[in-house]
């Protein structure tokens, strides 16, 4: 602290007033407690008497508990082929549903090998049943796009 004059705040929460560092560190010291700068930017800079231990403590324990409360989004990946059976189609959408309800995002792969390249709209079609299954678990992010040999969509859970 480099200010002439801090505003200082007490242990219990009260508002002590304007004093300058030297007696707000007498304060603190009366107290057996250290003082912790709260605002550094503030007219006059706003400090507070507390234990500094059990002020980091307390801060690693919000940090920690907002680090858990955050959700990743993951990309899972689901493949189909143009000749994907009924009941395989419905395991592989069964997937889908899941990873959607996750609130995970699903990325569609449509592989196309040897001469099924030229019945892409096979491969079309069953990526269209796809959005059709999905209905309102998830809305698509990535109309279906052809790149080299496969056909990808990607679909993100609505909210």
């Amino acid at each position: 602290m480099n200010a002439p004059e801090i505003r200082l705040i007490g242990a219990d929460g009260e508002n002590i007033g304007v004093v300058t560092p030297q007696r707000g560190l007498e304060l603190a010291e009366q107290a057996g407690l250290d003082i912790v700068e709260i605002s550094p930017n503030a007219k006059p800079p706003v400090c507070k008497i507390m234990d500094l231990g059990k002020f980091k403590y307390e801060q690693q324990k919000r940090e920690a508990e907002a680090r858990k409360n955050q959700k990743t989004i993951e990309i899972k990946e689901v493949k189909f082929r143009p000749n994907t059976d009924k009941h395989d189609f419905e395991v592989k959408m069964r997937n889908v549903m899941k990873f959607l309800e996750n609130g995970d995002k699903v990325k569609i792969t449509m592989r196309f090998r040897g001469r099924e390249m030229a019945h892409q709209n096979l491969g079309l079609d069953l990526l269209k049943r796809v959005e059709e299954a999905v209905g309102e678990t998830g809305k698509v992010e990535n109309r279906p796009k052809t790149e080299g040999r496969q056909m990808t969509m990607m679909i993100g859970p609505s909210k």
